[in-house]
């Protein structure tokens, strides 16, 4: 056997740095792994800035009040691969982080620290241009610090440790804009801080709720302004309904999963905290906690499609970084993989349950929104096809007895008895079409007689209006063309029916009722919410 030489190979620093560029960080989420680095250097508060100088030109700086470096921690949190931290609970893990998420977004990363002990302030950097000019791994380093990182430094850790992240030379925040320092261009990186607060909010809720015991408490302020704790359970209004500790096989350790049923929007006790709740069904899903950190949010994961019936449902899974391996934890900390017996676990027994109740809950208001949202769609239909009945005339009709429902019917064929369904309009005009609960049989339609007028009753409760009419409700051109068609065909019935006929065309409502609900099977369900939230 021949000896194997061991060959050191250094991978071009310029490259290499350019490809970690795109390792799939957004703006969220790469902010919120350099907060990870702030608590996990024990800092109570956490202070980020985004802004733009009069060029254009945008800034972050995030400065906290941890623990601080030497030049010898600086030198280890600039190298890429950094030593592995102490205490395996950090948020930080894999030594990455700071620079791939910093340099996703900028060509020029600045470490700013000051240890503990009135030490002086040093200042690292990575800066792309130069590395890749020099084709050297050159890390600058000085005691000249950035003037506004040092303001910054001292603004949140004033004569005391502490350490301000640096972005300079940002060219991936924002697309291109023709004028940088446009109105366009503000806006815009207005709307990435808005995105930005409402992430950081949902991330870190255990952390800035002073209330939750379950994780020490950060304060964390963006652009001068608190990031307030936004709870996707909310708790206190929401309903608790299962809830379990199971442990992974061969890991000593276990994780704790809750699935909670939101009210609907409409029990919620006033606008404002409806609106804060975010209903909509892409918020719906489990919500992955690691170290009390939520690292994923609003996903089944694959075991189930987001449909608006499970809009009420949102699941909370927690674990330690004891199980990092056992999920497979990705070098972003945003993602976990379950194995099969996990995955199927939650999918075919923790979440059956669950899932079934929010379901119930979802439809059971929904058939009060609908009943709510139909009372006047119908209105144009009625009014036009009043315009045409006589004009239209068809077969006399006229109550014999109400109580039973026999009518006598009279049209081309010769008078004949049948029975059709009595009712009173629910309100005035509504004569012609009727949105009703309680269709007999469950049937779509059934023929009416209102206040002595041909009518059709449509059931608000079959597939067919909740997929087809509730979408369009708000469209009066559509909805009259629908009801003008069965109405049309009731109308019809009537004209053509005798004795021997009468009972074909009850059989005829069935099959077209049973068809019909085939057919709208694959449509999708509307979600009814005009001010959902988006996620």
């Amino acid at each position: 056997m021949s000896d194997i030489e061991s060959i050191v190979s250094i991978p071009d620093p310029g490259r290499t740095m350019e490809g970690l560029r795109d390792t799939g960080y957004n703006f969220e989420t790469a902010v919120a792994d350099l907060v990870d680095n702030s608590i996990a250097a024990e800092a109570t508060k956490v202070d980020i800035q985004v802004a733009r100088d009069f060029r254009g030109n945008i800034r972050l700086l995030i400065s906290d009040n941890g623990i601080g470096m030497d030049k010898k921690g600086l030198v280890q949190a600039m190298q890429y691969g950094s030593p592995r931290r102490p205490d395996p609970a950090s948020l930080g893990k894999f030594g990455l982080g700071l620079k791939t998420a910093s340099t996703a977004f900028c060509r020029r990363l600045s470490l700013i620290s000051r240890p503990s002990g009135g030490a002086v302030a040093l200042m690292a950097t990575w800066d792309l241009d130069h590395v890749i000019d020099n084709r050297q791994w050159l890390l600058q380093m000085t005691e000249e610090v950035d003037s506004e990182g040092l303001e910054k430094l001292d603004d949140v850790a004033p004569g005391s440790s502490g350490t301000v992240v640096l972005w300079d030379k940002v060219d991936r925040l924002l697309k291109n804009y023709q004028d940088p320092t446009g109105a366009p261009a503000r806006k815009a990186l207005d709307k990435r801080c808005g995105e930005l607060r409402e992430h950081l909010a949902m991330i870190y809720q255990r952390f800035l709720d002073v209330n939750d015991k379950r994780a020490r408490d950060v304060e964390i302020r963006l652009n001068g302004k608190p990031v307030l704790a936004w709870d996707p359970f909310q708790k206190g209004l929401s309903e608790l309904v299962a809830e379990d500790s199971p442990r992974v096989e061969g890991s000593g350790a276990g994780f704790q999963v809750r699935a909670y049923i939101l009210p609907r929007r409409e029990e919620f006790p006033d606008d404002e905290q409806a609106k804060a709740a975010k209903l909509s069904s892409g918020m719906q899903g489990l919500y992955i906690y690691r170290e009390e950190r939520l690292i994923h949010a609003a996903d089944w994961l694959g075991m189930y499609q987001k449909e608006p019936h499970g809009t009420l449902l949102r699941v909370e899974f927690s674990f330690d970084h004891k199980l990092d391996d056992a999920f497979h934890l990705d070098i972003k900390k945003s993602q976990i993989i379950l194995n099969e017996d996990l995955w199927g676990w939650l999918k075919d027994q923790f979440l059956t349950a669950p899932r079934r109740e929010a379901d119930r809950r979802y439809r059971q208001g929904k058939k009060k929104e609908i009943s709510k949202r139909s009372k006047d769609a119908h209105d144009a239909s009625n009014n036009s096809i009043r315009n045409k009945e006589a004009e239209i005339g068809g077969a006399r009709v006229n109550v014999t007895n109400p109580d039973t429902g026999e009518v006598t019917v009279t049209n081309g064929q010769g008078t004949f008895k049948t029975i059709l369904k009595i009712s009173s309009a629910s309100k005035p005009g509504e004569v012609y079409v009727q949105p009703a609960e309680d269709v007999a049989d469950g049937l779509l339609f059934e023929p009416a007689m209102i206040e002595q007028h041909k009518a059709v009753r449509i059931n608000t409760q079959h597939p067919y209006y909740h997929k087809v009419y509730v979408p369009n409700l708000n469209s009066s051109v559509t909805i009259q063309g629908m009801d003008s068609l069965i109405w049309a065909i009731c109308s019809a019935e009537l004209s053509a029916t005798t004795d021997k006929t009468a009972e074909a065309f009850r059989d005829m409502r069935y099959e077209v009722t049973r068809i019909l609900r085939k057919l709208v099977e694959g449509l999708p369900e509307p979600d009814t919410d005009d001010n959902s939230d988006a996620p």
